[in-house]
């Protein structure tokens, strides 16, 4: 029996070799383990690159949290109805997971390239691309945008340096929640997690073209969403505010939401994870301040200083 056939009903129309017609089986080739594990790191990187715990996957995407399991270890094998279930749940294409690692001839030379470079020379090629692509930084500069995890102090800094700089401060997430006309958590229950991811994207882009001379701080999950991020880094002044997950973890419970203290211990892991899978994303940032241990004054005068940089 395939070892996922007993779990999640949906889980039960899963392909299975011994069942096409009657070639017999087919056996795997000496390449398709690697293919499995790969497309189960895949799936994995994605859901912690968006916060997602295993069992809300498993509940956004209809599948049992054990079928989901055995996908991540590369010990399972998935319908495509399944995987489009996941790629959906997650706010990816299911091209995304599927990716053989074969990409065009431009883009396999790039990759080549840049895997060739050590990291301090791929922050030199961010900057040059930026530079020579994107906008002018005396352009992104009118948009001076802080990014990071929840808890790090981005509102706290942000209302500080719009009031230094003299600029309206615009929060990504109230203007999703005024286009949307329902609260953020409305949101994601309504139209789950590409939903918001859209709506996101389409809040980011009109703050972009209507906007100049402003603070803006945004949620720690666009990260995730590359299109979005280089929208944001091609366009806007970015900032890090960094910290470290203690610290995370005793502000966002400072703040009054008392959520992660029912499961304290796994809470930390999860976030801990977020943080290591995201940290090369964030490391693209124009500039980091790190607020960990800091008083306000201190991280307030080290942000004024990358501003002014």
């Amino acid at each position: 029996m395939n070892k996922l056939s007993a779990g999640h009903p949906s889980e039960r129309n899963s392909l299975n070799p011994g069942d096409a017609g009657t070639e017999g089986p087919i056996g795997l080739s000496d390449s398709d383990p690697d293919f499995l594990a790969n497309l189960g790191r895949r799936v994995r990187q994605a859901r912690v690159e968006r916060g997602l715990a295993r069992t809300a996957l498993s509940r956004a995407a209809n599948v049992s949290e054990r079928y989901l399991a055995q996908l991540e270890t590369g010990e399972g094998n998935a319908s495509i109805v399944l995987l489009r279930r996941i790629a959906v749940a997650l706010g990816v294409r299911i091209a995304d997971l599927l990716d053989s690692g074969a990409p065009v001839t431009e883009q396999r030379l790039i990759q080549r390239f840049l895997s060739s470079l050590p990291p301090n020379r791929l922050e030199e090629v961010l900057r040059r691309l930026t530079q020579d692509f994107g906008q002018e930084e005396a352009v992104r500069r009118k948009r001076i945008t802080l990014i990071g995890l929840r808890g790090a102090g981005k509102t706290t800094l942000g209302v500080a340096l719009a009031k230094s700089m003299r600029r309206p401060l615009l929060e990504l997430d109230k203007e999703i929640e005024r286009e949307a006309g329902i609260s953020l958590a409305e949101v994601f229950h309504l139209y789950g997690q590409a939903g918001y991811r859209r709506i996101e994207r389409r809040c980011l882009e009109r703050v972009i073209n209507s906007q100049e001379d402003i603070v803006l701080t945004v949620g720690g999950g666009i990260v995730s969403e590359p299109e979005t991020f280089n929208l944001l880094l091609l366009n806007c002044y970015t900032v890090w505010v960094k910290a470290a997950p203690e610290e995370h973890m005793a502000r966002v419970v400072a703040q009054g939401d008392m959520r992660p203290m029912a499961g304290h211990a796994e809470a930390m892991e999860d976030l801990r994870n977020i943080l290591l899978a995201r940290e090369p994303l964030y490391g693209k940032a124009d500039a980091v301040v790190d607020t960990s241990g800091a008083r306000f004054e201190v991280s307030f005068a080290a942000l004024q200083r990358v501003i002014a940089g």
